[in-house]
């Protein structure tokens, strides 16, 4: 099972990518091949999104894997 910091960490890294490729993608970030491609658009946006929800998993109060918690505690 992965680590909830772990977690977090591998999502940031994710928005932030995906943030950079979908700015790049419309144009906002020039000075690239990817600069005004729909396409780093698309899968910037991709990126962002898996991001998020690895944010949030990390985030959440219980194991995300085991509803029951951990073993060993019921």
């Amino acid at each position: 099972m992965i680590k909830k910091p772990v977690l977090a960490v591998l999502g940031v890294i994710a928005v932030l990518i995906g943030a950079v490729w979908a700015g790049q993608g419309i144009g906002l970030l020039p000075g690239s091949s990817m600069t005004g491609d729909p396409t780093w658009l698309v899968i910037g946006s991709i990126a962002l999104a898996v991001g998020v929800v690895l944010v949030i998993l990390s985030t959440r109060g219980r194991s995300w894997r085991n509803p029951n918690g951990p073993p060993g505690q019921h």
